[in-house]
């Protein structure tokens, strides 16, 4: 695998990538921003330092002329006093009907008649408003802050006052800034990158671990444990494997007592059919041995296609092509019909069955022949789990939108720990006398969620009671329900 495909080299260059655009935001932001800043903070103090000069500036008598040496020798001193003061450059220009400025003092001794300030955009402006200007200009590869305002020059005229400071202090801080950025910059990258590298190894070891678990899972290797004592999200998806590696287990367990219990449940009425079969070829057999032989053959096939037609509804169960005709069913009508049904093996085994509920209150959405289904697989289960004498009864309600369809036995009831378990495919009680491929309940919960309802169970000592809830349905034209049927040995 190439290593820029491997997780680790991902988060890696996932979290460098999130650094650089961090630190590339933050440059694009904080430098401009601080050049800004830098830029204006020079500029308001140059704009006070040259308000507070211009103050001194030596105003000229009535009368007079700039090459007057005794004015002349005032206005250089406060020219180079207002530099020095302001650390900047300091021009005094007059303005010339051309929108040009003509140069009449300069605090660069060699630049009386300097062309780069006759046309100095700050200082015309001051000399249209008459008031104070200030910018930031650039005069070739240079920047400079730039303050201006009038000042008189005569009676009838006014000159410009002009302060120039460069910007390349300020410029060169604002680059230093920008290197040092870079370069703490590129520090964080190299961080991040050995940070993001050290922990997505552990983080890819961790996968990997879960992979190679995943590999003995799919491989059928079930009996070791997949662990992860982190607290994150990959610890959740651990124990997630471990649930399902322990589930895994119980099915294949399952399984394995489902075709060891199938086969004998299969091979035992086989062979038994094959004995009698081979009996029933000796000519010598009265008629009452063979019709014996018969009657056990028969019981022998019911419990064959009992098995076979179990395994049918759990294959389609299994691949949703299990039809439900939802209709109203009436349960007080059905519950009779089980009552009727299992009649004759109640009363061998003295077992009372009885049916109670209310007609107007029994209407349930539902399939008739499915409900049916799940109401013999718990008849048969209370007669079949619970000792001989023991009552049982039918009953069918309602609560709230629901319709119930209630089997109870005061039998022995279902150990605690077995409670949870009765409606798991393949599950059988151990140490009772339960018989069966232990798919009757699983299939009948699976029916009811089919239909929208639920079956539950509850259970104490002295008392099961299985519970089918399906949708009520409005109580359809009936005549008055019949007294509750028993069917009672005597």
């Amino acid at each position: 695998m190439s290593p820029f495909r491997r997780v680790g080299a991902r988060l890696s260059l996932a979290l460098v990538l999130v650094v650089a655009i961090a630190l590339g935001v933050a440059y694009a932001i904080a430098v401009p921003l601080l050049e800004r800043n830098l830029t204006q903070a020079k500029l308001d103090q140059l704009t006070r330092s040259a308000l507070a000069e211009g103050r001194l500036y030596p105003r000229p008598p009535t009368g007079f002329a700039f090459n007057d040496p005794t004015y002349r020798n005032a206005l250089d001193e406060f020219i180079a006093d207002a530099a020095a003061a302001t650390n900047a450059r300091v021009v005094l220009l007059e303005p010339l009907a051309s929108a040009r400025l003509r140069v009449l003092a300069d605090s660069r001794e060699d630049a009386r008649s300097a062309p780069d300030v006759s046309d100095d955009q700050v200082a015309l402006a001051a000399a249209l408003t008459l008031g104070t200007e200030r910018d930031i200009l650039a005069r070739g590869d240079e920047e400079f802050a730039e303050v201006a305002f009038a000042v008189p020059a005569s009676l009838t005229q006014v000159a410009v006052l002009l302060f120039s400071a460069p910007l390349d202090e300020t410029l060169a801080n604002v680059e230093l800034v920008k290197r040092r950025m870079l370069a703490a910059g590129a520090i964080a990258l190299f961080v991040a990158l050995l940070l993001g590298f050290g922990g997505a190894s552990v983080f890819a070891r961790r996968i990997r671990r879960l992979e190679r678990a995943a590999d003995r899972i799919a491989g059928g290797q079930l009996d070791e444990p997949v662990v992860d004592r982190g607290s994150d999200e990959l610890a959740q998806l651990a124990d997630a494997f471990e649930r399902m590696r322990r589930r895994l287990a119980q099915l294949e367990h399952a399984r394995r007592e489902f075709i060891a219990n199938a086969s004998h449940e299969l091979r035992t009425p086989i062979f038994s059919l094959g004995g009698f079969l081979e009996l029933m070829s000796d000519e010598e057999l009265d008629a009452e041995t063979r019709r014996e032989f018969l009657v056990t053959m028969q019981s022998q096939v019911e419990r064959l296609t009992k098995l076979a037609t179990d395994l049918l509804d759990l294959s389609r169960l299994d691949a949703g092509r299990l039809r439900i005709e939802v209709e109203p069913v009436d349960l007080l009508s059905l519950a009779e019909a089980l009552a009727d049904e299992f009649a004759a093996r109640a009363w061998t085994r003295e077992q009372p069955l009885t049916v109670d509920g209310s007609a107007e209150s029994s209407f349930a959405l539902g399939d008739e022949e499915r409900v049916l289904q799940i109401g013999r697989v718990l008849v048969e289960n209370a007669l079949r789990h619970t000792p001989a004498g023991t009552p049982i009864r039918i009953r069918s309600h309602r609560e709230d939108e629901r319709a119930v369809l209630e089997v109870e036995d005061d039998g022995p009831g279902i150990p605690p720990e077995h409670a949870n378990n009765v409606f798991e495919r393949f599950y059988r009680l151990e140490g009772t006398s339960a018989s069966g491929s232990g798919l009757g309940l699983a299939i009948a919960r699976e029916l009811a969620e089919a239909m929208g309802g639920t079956l539950e169970l509850t259970a104490r000592p002295g008392r099961t009671a299985f519970v089918l809830r399906l949708p009520a349905a409005p109580a359809a034209a009936s005549p008055s329900p019949p007294a509750p049927m028993s069917v009672i040995p005597s």
